[in-house]
């Protein structure tokens, strides 16, 4: 894949967020032409502004269709992966109309966007494994599950994914644009700073020498490295470049053994820091979330021939090893390039 992506033109929306800011360092790594659309960075500290970058970034609103399109019209893409969402339950409940105008029409803008362009061949919508709907089944959902979110976070990305699929049926593919959609789960690593998330909970935590409070302590969650959804991203992207018939819609997320409790995660996270870090139950009456969520990945799988490489002992380890060379001020960008290095 390295050698695919050099001097290849990618734009990636989002690319000031945790995800959006490795896969900018993986792209810049492998010598790629990057255009990022993107907010400013959503928390302060971030990782977007600890990296070292040759990125063309551009700070814009996604709502904004007219700057898009000129973007894309300018740099001339070849790939395009979107990323750009207000990706929080909890913030959804607080603000549904932001949520449903980033995540529904920032798709329908980046798909306009593409329709418009002369250059783009390769399009991946990232969404979420929680576009499903979701019957807190024991096992995994499949790619034709019926989507249907519950929060309006997790209803905006089921239309997201829709309305990409719409285009793709509609436009994409009798102008040779390749297009899929990637269902992800939860995603941990070294550099997240977000609320609401409890890899950073754990962090903050272990920063103030405090107790990590969980919310749903016995909720399951699919955990996997940010490295791992990363590489198949990209796996998609360059395949349905060099051939349409990989384009359609891809669960990714982690094997069985890793679909773990908030409690089990933690503990982990408690093991690798050290310190006699421990954690509380902190359970309240919050809005819904769901308690059972898990993907069948055997998709992805059979069509890349594609296994996890880190399971989450070792996730968590990357994290905590990122996380106390942040804190002690050494350099994350040479632990990242590490990582990645050893990753892939």
């Amino acid at each position: 894949m390295k050698s695919f992506y050099k001097n290849k033109k990618v734009l990636i929306t989002g690319h000031t967020g945790f995800k959006g800011s490795w896969l900018s360092k993986i792209l810049d790594n492998w010598g790629a032409e990057i255009t990022g659309f993107s907010l400013n960075p959503p928390t302060n500290p971030n990782l977007y502004n600890l990296l070292d970058l040759n990125i063309n970034s551009i700070i814009e609103d996604i709502r904004n269709y007219n700057k898009l399109n000129e973007v894309i019209m300018e740099f001339e893409p070849e790939i395009v992966i979107h990323m750009a969402a207000q990706p929080l339950v909890r913030e959804s409940y607080t603000n549904p109309r932001y949520t449903y105008e980033t995540n529904v029409m920032g798709t329908v803008n980046i798909c306009e966007a593409i329709r418009n362009s002369d250059s783009v061949k390769s399009f991946l919508n990232v969404t979420t494994d929680k576009v499903y709907e979701n019957k807190e089944w024991v096992w995994g959902y499949r790619e034709n599950e019926p989507l249907n979110g519950y929060d309006p976070y997790s209803n905006s990305k089921s239309c997201s994914d829709l309305i990409t699929q719409s285009y793709n049926n509609s436009f994409f593919k009798e102008l040779g644009i390749s297009c899929s959609t990637a269902r992800a789960g939860n995603v941990i690593g070294g550099g997240d700073f977000a609320k609401d998330r409890i890899i950073p909970d754990c962090v903050r935590a272990a920063k103030n020498k405090k107790p990590i409070e969980i919310r749903n302590p016995y909720s399951i969650r699919p955990y996997q490295h940010v490295l791992e959804p990363l590489k198949i991203y990209l796996m998609i992207c360059m395949k349905q470049y060099e051939n349409n018939k990989y384009s359609g819609n891809y669960n990714v997320g982690p094997d069985d053994e890793d679909c773990v409790t908030t409690g089990e995660l933690t503990d982990l996270f408690c093991k690798y820091w050290g310190e006699n870090l421990g954690w509380i139950n902190q359970s309240e009456n919050g809005p819904h979330e769901a308690n059972y969520l898990k993907l069948d990945c055997s998709k992805i799988k059979n069509t890349f021939n594609w296994k996890p490489k880190w399971h989450i002992e070792e996730a968590i380890e990357k994290t905590v090893e990122w996380t106390k060379i942040y804190f002690n001020k050494n350099d994350v960008n040479e632990c990242m390039d590490n990582q990645i290095k050893e990753f892939f």
